[in-house]
């Protein structure tokens, strides 16, 4: 046999290499694949600032979006006062450039702090009668009345105001000129109503309740303390005295004559007096033209066209912007008191 197939066999005298670990190489390669791999806590750490991210991300999103949408009603807001601005300017401008027929409102509740106060109305009546293209005036009456105080100041602001500017003031009644409403129309030179109109009223009241017999039935003493005898005068849980009574019924018959005369004046000749005149009753629109409380039958448009001779209208009524009305809510939340305590004054209505 050859040396080439003979097998070698190791010599008993020499050594052989070890064989190879077989578990402490794999314990090495786990060694390394855990060395390459993130640990529990480094992959938890890495979730929670994801989710960090995204909930500030959110909330700058939505912040982003509130201040979005508050500037965008601001605008609008803005938008809206601007527009009732440019056409209250754009009214008064055509008023000038041509004759035209000013148109004032007067309606609702005659009142100092209402929508138809003296303030508001005179300053109305002021620019209209400077406004050299306003052909006539024009009261647009829809009212149940008032207060005799503010009606006053109206009617003898018109009078002053038709004598300076020599120009004619009609009255157009639509629903309504009760009590203190035909206070004002009275110093028109003319009255002008539909055939359905409530009108005239002609008297003064003071309202109120009193409550002091159920108070006794229910046991409850009511303790008001004051500094005059009179003092707690028109309380409702307070008793009215005959004294009491007789001096308010004064007050209210002077009030009353005040109110007579002025109607008497604006009204002259063309009234036919009766003993339910100034009773306090009211009468329709055609009763109130046959006893000359009114002067014939016809609509703000009839009266511009037929009477005026001038068929553009202009309103120049003066209205609260949406500030002021928000600062007089206001005011009047703060003044509640006030305003209750004054409740029981007298009203032409």
């Amino acid at each position: 046999m050859t040396d080439e197939l003979r097998p070698e066999f190791p010599d008993s005298g020499q050594k052989q290499p070890a064989a190879p670990d077989l578990w402490a190489q794999s314990a090495t390669e786990k060694k390394a694949e855990t060395a390459n791999t993130p640990s529990a806590g480094h992959w938890e750490r890495e979730v929670l600032e994801k989710l960090v991210l995204a909930t500030v991300a959110e909330q700058r999103a939505a912040r982003r979006w509130r201040i979005f949408w508050r500037l965008l009603w601001l605008a609008i807001l803005g938008g809206i006062v601007w527009g009732i601005s440019v056409s209250t300017r754009d009214l008064t401008g055509a008023a000038k450039s041509s004759p035209h027929t000013a148109v004032i409102d007067i309606k609702g509740e005659i009142a100092a702090d209402g929508p138809t106060s003296a303030d508001g109305v005179v300053a109305s009546l002021r620019s209209a009668f400077d406004d050299a293209g306003a052909q006539a005036v024009v009261l647009l009456v829809n009212s149940p009345g008032g207060s005799p105080v503010q009606a006053g100041i109206i009617n003898d602001e018109i009078f002053r105001l038709k004598q300076k500017h020599e120009k004619p003031v009609y009255a157009v009644v639509e629903e309504s000129a009760a009590s203190a409403a035909y206070y004002i129309a009275s110093a028109a030179d003319a009255i002008y109503v539909d055939k359905a109109s409530i009108v005239g009223s002609i008297g003064v009241l003071m309202d109120g309740f009193g409550f002091s017999g159920a108070m006794d039935k229910l046991g409850v003493e009511r303790r008001l303390l004051t500094a005059g005898a009179n003092k707690g005068f028109l309380d409702p849980f307070s008793p009215m005295s005959e004294e009491q009574r007789a001096y308010a019924l004064t007050m209210l018959e002077q009030i009353h004559q005040q109110f007579i005369a002025v109607v008497k004046k604006g009204r002259g000749d063309r009234m036919k007096i009766t003993p339910e005149t100034f009773s306090g009753l009211f009468w329709t629109g055609q009763q109130a033209v046959d006893m000359g409380l009114a002067d014939g039958l016809g609509s703000l448009d009839y009266v511009a066209r037929e009477i005026v001779k001038a068929e553009d209208i202009v309103d120049y009524t003066q209205r609260d912007n949406v500030a002021e009305r928000l600062a007089r809510r206001f005011g009047a939340a703060l003044g509640a008191g006030a305003i209750q305590a004054l409740r029981s004054a007298p009203l032409l209505r």
